[in-house]
């Protein structure tokens, strides 16, 4: 067989199969109706999403005005005034695009380097697999959070550099889930007919191993990003964070820095924790799966 002939075979039989977007609507409503955990998941982000994205119309006040400090919860300031008088309500609802861009950013990184690991190490083997999982385990080896800190510690302030610290060090277990997946899959029997076809491996890999791996690279991203977000809170909890860009995370840190714990103004430092706890939550929830499919998609 001629190799226009195998490039004609792999492009008719190996087609992807694709959904309308009707289609696409019905499977989601149906899998969020028989899945309470990620209706509540979903919806928790949703709010999140609307804060962030409308923060400059819902904000009672610019967060950036200085007034009277110390003030508790009133009609004005429903939350209360920080240490420079800047209204507490209106900066966490600008913090929110903040966590969430960081917590996003960062998951993205985490799951590109832990799906490309994981599949190049799963589907070649041999040496690639050997020296990725060497470098994984280097990774795995590090205490990550103390590592993060020093990272942290050592770059200057910057949201951007945060982003990268967690990214880069975050992606082991992505890697680990989806090499453990790609080696059931390189052995199946449509892989090997898409591969006696003379499809190229860079084809199997995206158009049938990675499909068939995004129910795994959906889930952890979720975790990945919840895990981001924690870590930002953590760093920044701790004076790493970007003074520039207030987050939750840097909230906390300023109240527990300039008085708010002390002197026990809760409506400083307690909203904050809860939005980062409800987000957190809302994306644990959506990667919850009550009830796994085990049928693969044979292109």
């Amino acid at each position: 067989m001629t190799g226009s002939g195998k490039k004609q075979i792999c492009a008719s039989d190996c087609k992807f199969e694709t959904l309308s977007i009707s289609g696409m609507i019905r499977i989601a409503r149906q899998t969020l109706t028989a899945s309470p955990l990620k209706l509540t998941g979903w919806t928790l982000l949703f709010f999140f999403l609307l804060m962030a994205l409308l923060a400059p119309f819902i904000a009672p006040w610019d967060p950036r005005e200085t007034g009277i400090p110390y003030l508790p919860p009133s009609s004005d300031h429903l939350l209360g005034t920080n240490d420079i008088g800047q209204d507490i309500l209106s900066e966490l609802i600008f913090a929110s695009r903040v966590s969430l861009t960081i917590g996003l950013l960062a998951g993205i990184v985490s799951i590109l380097i832990g799906v490309v690991v994981g599949l190049l190490a799963g589907y070649y083997r041999g040496w690639i697999e050997e020296l990725l999982l060497a470098v994984e385990d280097m990774v795995l080896l590090i205490p990550g959070l103390p590592l993060m800190i020093i990272l942290a510690a050592y770059l200057s302030p910057s949201m951007w550099n945060i982003i990268l610290v967690v990214g880069l060090l975050w992606w082991c277990s992505t890697a680990r889930v989806v090499h453990s997946r790609v080696l059931q899959l390189r052995e199946m029997p449509f892989v090997e007919a898409a591969r006696s076809l003379g499809c190229s491996d860079g084809y199997i890999i995206l158009r049938h191993i990675l499909v068939n791996t995004k129910e795994i690279v959906y889930a952890k991203f979720a975790l990945a990003v919840a895990s981001a977000m924690l870590t930002e809170a953590s760093l920044s909890f701790l004076g790493l964070g970007d003074p520039l860009n207030i987050s939750w995370g840097e909230m906390i840190h300023f109240a527990f820095s300039r008085g708010g714990f002390a002197n026990d103004m809760w409506w400083w430092y307690l909203p904050p924790g809860l939005m980062v706890c409800l987000s957190v939550m809302g994306f644990v929830l959506i990667s919850m799966e009550p009830k796994r499919s085990g049928k693969m998609l044979e292109l």
